[in-house]
């Protein structure tokens, strides 16, 4: 089937999913390290508790993405994926304020991360599904438009309530301020989803009788992971490359979204009680300038097509990882805390990069039909750093900086500005396909 341009509109409806999508997620990056330790974890322990985003991502994207790919029915291919994801995450967010325990946040935490998973990796297919070639640059755009809107609200409710007299915790701890934010977030993240659904329609596959042929011939558990197996040994170059870029910059970006949060309220507030009202108005802050990287984001994002019409995606990327990794390394130098917002303008040029140019890159490397599993795959490079920094970085932690030493966070913050800075250098080694040279 011959695919049209899209309008702008049309983009903008099959992107607005991606605004819930990130709302619930940038709740749990910028809020899970501060509940975990006003629930009592200490710094080295909180690492190993986000295990369960990784793990889950390792496992649920590339059946989902594999599951998306042999889907076709009344509700599309990619958009059943949306809906149940969204209702999943939906009450995971809701309860997870109410937590009274580490390891009933820890176990929340897991259900979100998985169902925030089933409906992310169905969105990125969805845009190469939808979209001609020309247009996928735009399409990936879009989503990291949303996902700055999204994050930026999301980063800024806890703070924007305290600042409407909103005070108070939950018997175990936790402000009010994170628990209503987290309550808003559930319904915003189904209600984004939803507007997807019911305003974007897809295309049914090009050959119907031989699709509904090979989803009978490739039916059972053993076929889904051997198709997995498949992708992965018979990985595009272009995506091999990209990995390493990948592996640097989420490694850069989960030293920030673990310890920025907790490096505020210790290095720029000067607080060391966890429990203490300085701490929590730092961690208040700490969301509030998370929210200037998703400000950013979405301001930059539709310059970036322009952009890397001009210098190309790759020259694109590489100087908004740059940007990221400076922002992040500033922070040794920062004591005030208007001047650290602008930390935060380096890492939303580099988020909004992030999020659209590596998709596009490799959009034109995949054979279509496997357009699905393939995104699931490319997740990989991102769950294996979030899996080294789960299981890693307590013991860094411990062994280099010190089992309680209160500097932790910031070191480990700008371990993320020098991993961005590698991810950078490591851009120039991609090989770019150009329309017409990909897999059929």
């Amino acid at each position: 089937m011959q695919r049209k341009h899209l309008s702008f509109w049309q983009l903008f409806n099959m992107s607005f999913g991606f605004l819930g999508i990130q709302f619930g997620w940038g709740l749990q990056l910028a809020n899970m390290s501060a509940v975990y330790e006003k629930l009592g974890a200490r710094p080295d322990q909180v690492p190993v508790l986000w295990l369960a985003a990784p793990l889950t991502g390792l496992l649920v994207q590339p059946i989902v993405g594999v599951m998306s790919d042999r889907t076709w029915g009344r509700f599309g291919r990619r958009r059943p994926y949306f809906f149940v994801g969204a209702v999943l995450a939906s009450i995971a967010l809701f309860f997870m304020p109410t937590s009274g325990t580490l390891w009933m946040a820890a176990g929340l935490l897991w259900v979100l991360d998985a169902s925030v998973n089933i409906s992310m990796e169905p969105f990125r297919a969805f845009v190469a599904d939808k979209l001609v070639v020309s247009q996928r640059t735009a399409g990936f755009v879009m989503q990291s438009f949303f996902i700055g809107i999204g994050a930026s609200l999301a980063n800024a409710l806890p703070f924007a309530l305290s600042r409407m007299g909103v005070t108070g915790s939950t018997a175990s701890g936790i402000p009010l301020t994170v628990k209503y934010s987290f309550q808003i977030g559930a319904a915003v993240f189904l209600l984004a989803v939803l507007w997807t659904v019911f305003t974007t329609d897809e295309f049914p596959p090009e050959n119907l009788e031989e699709f509904e042929r090979e989803r009978r011939e490739q039916r059972g558990i053993g076929h889904m992971f051997a198709e997995i197996m498949s992708a992965v040994r018979e990985m595009p170059a272009t995506m091999k490359q990209l990995a390493i870029v990948q592996i640097f910059t989420w490694l850069g970006l989960f030293c920030m979204w673990l310890f920025f949060v907790p490096a505020t309220a210790r290095h720029v507030f000067g607080a060391t009680d966890p429990q203490s009202a300085l701490y929590t108005q730092g961690i208040e802050w700490g969301g509030f300038a998370f929210a200037f990287y998703s400000i950013t984001c979405f301001l930059v994002a539709f310059a970036l097509p322009k952009i890397a019409a001009g210098i190309g995606r790759k020259a694109t990327h590489a100087a908004a990882l740059a940007c990221g990794g400076v922002g992040l390394l500033s922070l040794w130098f920062i004591h005030d805390k208007y001047v650290l917002l602008l930390t935060m303008v380096g890492v939303g040029i580099a988020w909004a990069s992030i999020l659209s140019m590596p998709y596009a890159i490799l959009s034109t490397a995949l054979p279509a039909k496997r357009m699905g599993v393939y995104m699931g795959v490319f997740n990989f490079f991102i769950v294996i750093p979030e899996i080294i920094a789960s299981l890693g970085f307590g013991p860094l932690i411990r062994a280099v900086f010190g089992r309680d030493n209160p500097s932790a966070p910031l070191y480990v913050v700008m371990l993320g500005g020098v991993c961005l800075l590698t991810a950078a250098a490591c851009v120039s080694f991609v090989h770019e396909v150009g329309e017409g040279e990909g897999m059929p």
